[in-house]
């Protein structure tokens, strides 16, 4: 008589070294361990400059010439000083304020145009599918850095201007993603029902389909911000950024480099700041896809 006529269970061939090595397993711990790595990195950055003002450091632009490029670790500055006797870390710091707040506003306002108008595009198709569609492919085709360049030399290099160039510049990513989201969306049931209950096409769009591609989307808006941080810093250590008295890790690393040979520092550890950042808020998002993309697949 066998096991199971008898009421005994048979023992499973999958053992818990089996399951520890299937693709599913390293999957999650790969998004778990991007997420913690992710966050720690981001938060090593974001926090510090959030708090800059209630932290006691010297002021970002109050000058020592008498302690000028003192190496870090030096008594009363952590991070050695620049060239005008200015606390390194207090201007990388105060400068994070001004570069993070140019970026979040950018990528807000980035995702707000291209979930707009991925979503249009993608639902209502036809003549304003064929219009945005023109749009993200004659701003694709258009060297990236030269356009935010142009830009700034005509209006000028101010924090507002900055940081609508930036958000013009990245909508195209979201509203590409937006709309191919929204393509999938609008042929499932509900939508069909939404139409036969008597809604209107917009009020299907953004009472219904919206919301379900909002969460996807957000996650390439988080990527943006990367980028968005970067561009800033390109264009300031360019000398298009916003221009002085704010102190961004872009001018930080240009008034730098003329010294790099004679004091690394400080060039290399804003650089450093940068790097940080862009690794963490990258890992977080990649961390959060996974996590989404292996949710939907349980769903599913």
């Amino acid at each position: 008589m066998s096991t199971t006529a008898l009421g005994t269970e048979r023992p499973s061939a999958v053992t818990p070294r089996h399951l520890a090595r299937a693709t599913a397993t390293r999957q999650r711990r790969s998004a778990h361990v991007k997420l913690w790595a992710g966050a720690v990195c981001t938060a090593l950055v974001v926090v510090p400059v959030a708090l800059a003002n209630l932290l006691p450091l010297p002021g970002a632009n109050a000058q020592d010439l008498s302690r000028r490029r003192l190496p870090p670790l030096s008594e009363g500055h952590l991070l050695g000083t620049d060239q005008l006797g200015r606390d390194l870390l207090s201007r990388i710091l105060h400068g994070g304020q001004v570069s993070l707040s140019v970026g979040v506003l950018a990528v807000l306002v980035s995702g707000l145009i291209g979930i707009a108008a991925g979503a249009a595009a993608g639902f209502f198709g036809g003549w304003v599918d064929a219009v945005v569609s023109r749009f993200l492919e004659a701003q694709l085709a258009l060297p990236l850095l030269m356009m935010l360049l142009l830009v700034v030399a005509l209006f000028g290099p101010s924090v507002p201007v900055i940081t609508c160039v930036i958000a013009v510049a990245q909508w195209p990513e979201v509203a590409r993603l937006t709309r191919s989201l929204v393509l999938v969306e609008r042929e499932k049931p509900y939508v069909a029902a939404a139409r036969v209950l008597g809604l209107r096409a917009w009020q299907v769009l953004l009472r219904h389909v919206i919301p379900n591609v909002v969460r996807p989307a957000s996650l390439v808006v988080l990527l943006l911000l990367a980028q968005a941080v970067l561009l800033e810093s390109a264009l300031s250590f360019l000398g298009a950024g916003p221009q002085r008295p704010f102190a961004t890790w872009g001018r930080i690393i240009s008034d730098g480099q003329a010294y790099i040979t004679t004091s690394w520092w400080l060039v290399t550890l804003p650089g450093l700041v940068i790097a940080l950042l862009v690794v963490g808020v990258n890992l977080l998002g990649d961390g959060l896809r996974d996590r989404t993309r292996r949710r939907k697949g349980a769903g599913a």
